[in-house]
């Protein structure tokens, strides 16, 4: 025998095998719709009896095989039941011969066989048949179930007969011996009256008896002929067939144990009401085998009545004395190197019930064992069939990585050099069934969790093992999702080269076929998820940024008290719920507007050895309908964190959520979803958007300033001019308004403040006519504004000191006026005013002053005005103020007349320009840079 059945296990030493083959041309799928019909008979309990008859069906079984029926009957093939098709009478003839050429094939062993037609009517179809039934068709044979029933009931008889026969030899001392196909040569020329022949003549029909006790539901007494059996083969050594009555032993202890079988939950059975009484009843573990009395025995041997045996001793084996015996009796069969089928198979089965008694280190020897038996020269298919055979049971007995390996050698098999055809969909199928026992998931959720599983060289193998048997499988997008799989999730784990070679492959790939967030449904069910490269570039923090202070919107005060319906009438609660999903679900301070550009802040770095490049980066939002302005960045290789802003603008009012970005990656587009992104930090990912709003652009027609200095209020305007004046000097600011949005500008109001500044103002410093800008609106989209705005300038250059000076040589004291004296000598200056930062020996009066004011433009329209929201752009306005005129020197004279007096002034340029200096009489005075003229007028006494 050279093809063993993997799917063996104890109890099928109970069954009867009957083969269901198909004969002529049968159409496959309805042949198996008939097999499995008829395979569901699989127990009949047999009429005026307590005995059930357990039949195992085969729809292929070697011819070979059926050669062994003598040394453990239940591989005999007792029942044949053919399945044919004939349409018309003419094919009957014909169709029945092929069928009792089919019976010649098993024909020694067949105890009955059952021939179903399909099709055929008429007067043939008519005819009252025991060994033939007919059917108008496939669909109409409601009774099949039946007939296998009655067909099973005839096998009974003939087994029970046979079982009778035997037992009851009458035939004296000539009891013939069974032998194996291999022993017949040797048998040749034997004593056959020698004593030790008989006794193995005896030993092997007592053991034959036993099986055939089994086959007929008689437990008890199977259990007495194998104990008999194993005393008189063990007599005469005769090793083959001692250890063939232990696996009996055995199996007719396990069926008595188990009564709901050892083949797992496909091959099950379920117990009998007499088994599950009888379970109860089992003696304690640690049984030991019976010694029968050697006087109960006829002269062959063989006693008809077991009874005496039965009553005298608890004949079954305890569990753990079970798999001695079968340690036993693999023994045996090692010796001989024909029984290498026997061996494994019995090896498959004290497995199996070794996973029933959970003992998986006892059960890992047999395994190993069965391993390193020799079968010939295997079939690749045969090979396939073996491995995947002992991968199965190594999973088991719960070895999921021993059962791996063995499922994968079983994969490489089917591709192996020496087939013409490889199977390279048996192959991956058979690597995916591979991937629990190396503690690998297609889903690359599962790696986020915690520390990495398994062993990462085995997993990176297997992985790269499914890429090349996808793409000979000639389905490159497999081959891309399965490369993506092992860059994301083995990443740490490869060197530098490694990930070269990966991302060249990777792009090879996804050149014919690019990758995407898809999901792939393999034709067996299995359904691969989508691999988003969160680690190409890998991102560290989140951060939405707030608008620009100039388009920020703002809300009404009178109206700011209507959101706050929905928030918590407490001022402090202690309790702080630290939870990452709430985190990130909190909603900002902040606000955006709808249509105008969002930005949010990723830090990222790139861990790949190599520049890496990120096109089509973009923002993947929910809520509202939003516009991702998607980016491409080149990051340099193992760079530090890298800040990216994506961009985006917001369509639709309403609360927008951040849910993550997008990318593309070496032709794999990836989403990303910040909820997938392990240890990233996020201040929240909701903001509000609000309705849309007009926005302004500013232009001047003043220069703007080149340092723009920041106001002390904290406001830094949207931008800045600056001018320097003369003191007393005027200059008009033209302010042009473009409305640049979409919604038209309905509202405007302009405020001024002056900030950074301690000196005193005569006058307005800025002021501007709105009249005519309001007039214009509203402003449509496009459409200028300008507005006017004049800048005066009139400051105090009277310096630090007291303006109470005594400025005159005679004792005479001027009051009340602006007056600063740098040039006279007799001034006496008091430290404690000196100005500060003052170089010594550089004159006073070239200090330069500065006067800083913001202009204020509040503005709405549009829906935004509507929902209580406008806008503010504001406008520094920078003037440095250099001083124009002194009046250094100030004296009276006494005039002809008591109520005049003459008033004489040192008038000075400061500046380092000509100036004219006009009187009331209209008699100018030109001054030179730097130079002082006295003058003179009449004045009314005081």
């Amino acid at each position: 025998m050279s093809i063993p059945d993997y799917m063996q296990c104890a109890e099928d030493h109970q069954t009867v095998l009957v083969v269901v083959q198909p004969v002529g041309i049968v159409p496959e799928e309805e042949f198996f719709r008939i097999y499995k019909r008829i395979a569901s008979i699989n127990q009949v309990s047999i009429r005026d009896s307590q005995r059930l008859l357990y039949i195992r069906y085969r729809h292929h079984y070697p011819p070979e095989n059926n050669e062994w029926g003598d040394f453990q009957t239940h591989r005999k093939v007792v029942g044949l039941i053919a399945v044919t098709t004939c349409n018309s009478a003419k094919e009957w003839p014909q169709t029945s011969e092929r069928f009792h050429g089919q019976k010649e094939v098993f024909g020694p062993t067949l105890y009955d066989s059952r021939l179903l037609v399909f099709g055929l009517q008429g007067e043939i179809a008519e005819q009252a048949r025991t060994d033939v039934a007919f059917y108008s068709s496939y669909d109409k044979c409601e009774d099949v179930e039946k007939r296998v029933e009655d067909f099973v009931e005839s096998i009974f008889i003939v087994l029970e007969s046979k079982r009778l026969d035997r037992a009851t030899d009458k035939s004296g001392d000539k009891i013939p011996l069974l032998c194996v196909p291999f022993e017949k040569k040797d048998f040749v020329g034997l004593d056959t009256d020698s004593r030790h022949y008989k006794k193995r003549c005896q030993g092997r029909m007592r053991k034959h008896v036993g099986d055939l006790c089994l086959q007929a539901g008689m437990l008890q007494d199977a259990l007495v002929h194998y104990h008999m059996a194993v005393e008189l083969l063990r007599s005469v050594n005769d090793f083959l067939w001692l250890g063939a009555a232990l696996e009996g032993l055995c199996s007719a202890s396990v069926i008595y144990h188990y009564p709901g079988g050892t083949a797992g939950k496909s091959g099950g059975r379920k117990p009998s009401v007499s088994q599950a009484a009888d379970a109860g009843k089992r003696h304690r573990p640690g049984a030991q085998e019976v010694l029968i009395d050697p006087g109960a025995l006829t002269t062959n041997g063989i006693s008809a009545d077991t009874s005496s045996e039965i009553g005298r001793a608890k004949n079954c084996l305890s569990p753990e004395d079970i798999i001695e015996k079968y340690k036993e009796a693999i023994s045996y069969y090692g010796k001989y190197k024909n029984a290498g089928v026997i061996e494994l198979e019995a090896c498959v089965k004290a497995v199996r019930v070794l996973a029933i008694q959970k003992r998986a280190m006892e059960a890992s020897e047999f395994l190993q064992n069965a391993v390193y038996i020799n079968l010939g020269q295997l079939s690749e298919e045969e090979k396939i069939q073996r491995y995947s055979i002992l991968s199965e049971l190594y999973d088991l007995i719960g070895f999921h990585r021993k059962s791996a390996f063995f499922k994968r050698v079983a994969a490489m098999q089917c591709v192996a050099p020496t087939i013409a055809e490889p199977g390279w969909r048996a192959c991956y199928k058979l690597l995916l069934e591979t991937l629990p026992g190396y503690s690998l998931s297609l889903d690359p959720k599962d790696f986020c969790k915690g520390t990495h599983r398994g062993w990462a060289a085995v997993q990176m193998r297997l992985l790269h093992e499914l890429v090349y048997a996808s793409r000979r499988m000639g389905n490159p997008g497999l081959s891309v999702r399965h490369l993506s799989f092992l860059l994301q999730t083995m990443l740490d784990f490869l060197s530098d080269q490694e990930k070269k070679e990966v991302t060249q492959s990777l792009e090879n790939y996804t050149s014919k076929c690019p990758g995407g967030m898809e999901v792939i449904a393999l034709p067996d069910g299995l359904k691969l998820p989508p691999v988003p490269f969160t680690k190409l570039p890998i991102v560290k923090s989140v951060k939405l940024l707030n608008l620009p202070v100039s388009l920020r919107p703002r809300k009404l005060k009178g109206l700011l008290g209507q959101n706050m319906a929905t928030k918590s009438p407490f001022i402090y609660s202690p309790i702080i719920i630290h939870n990452r999903g709430e985190e990130r679900c909190k909603k900002i301070d902040f606000q955006w507007v709808q249509g105008d550009v969002c930005e949010v802040q990723l830090m990222v770095y790139n861990p790949m050895p190599f520049e890496l490049r990120v096109e089509n980066m973009g923002l993947l939002t929910s809520g509202v309908e939003f516009e991702s302005l998607p980016a491409a960045l080149s990051l340099p290789a193992e760079s530090g964190l890298y800040p990216v802003t994506l961009v985006g603008v917001p369509r639709t009012a309403g609360n927008i959520t951040v849910n993550g970005y997008h990318t593309s990656v070496f032709g794999v587009m990836s989403d990303c979803m910040l909820d997938g992104l392990p240890g990233v930090k996020t201040s929240g990912c909701v903001v509000e958007v609000v309705p849309a709003l007009p926005r302004l652009q500013l232009s001047t027609s003043l220069p703007r300033s080149a340092n723009s200095r920041q106001p002390s209020s904290g406001e830094e305007p949207s931008s800045s001019v600056s001018v320097q004046l003369f003191n007393g000097e005027s200059q008009q600011l033209l302010v042009t308004l473009e409305n640049i949005a979409s919604e038209p500008l309905e509202t405007l109001e302009v405020t001024s403040k002056m900030v950074n500044t301690k000196e005193k103002v005569f006058g307005e410093f800025l002021t501007w006519d709105l009249d005519g800008a309001l007039s214009q609106l509203p402003l449509k989209p496009g459409q200028t504004v300008v507005l006017t705005v004049n800048i005066k300038v009139k400051l105090d250059f009277s310096g630090q000191e007291n303006l109470f000076q005594d400025l005159n040589d005679d004792g005479i004291s001027v009051t009340g006026l602006p007056i600063s004296s740098p040039l006279r000598q007799v001034l006496k200056p008091r430290a404690e005013n000196k100005p500060m930062g003052t170089e010594s020996g550089k004159p006073e009066y070239n200090q330069v002053k500065m006067l800083e004011a913001v202009l204020h433009f509040k503005y709405s329209g549009g829906q935004g005005q509507v929902e209580g929201y406008y806008r503010e752009l504001s406008l520094g306005v920078h003037v440095d103020v250099e001083p124009s005129v002194f009046f250094t020197r100030v004296s009276t004279l006494p005039a002809t007349s008591t109520r005049q007096c003459h008033l004489l002034l040192d008038v000075f340029n400061a500046t380092e320009h000509e100036l004219t200096v006009s009187a009331r009489n209209n008699q100018d005075v030109v001054l030179h840079a730097s130079e002082c003229q006295r003058r003179g007028g009449e004045r009314e006494a005081m």
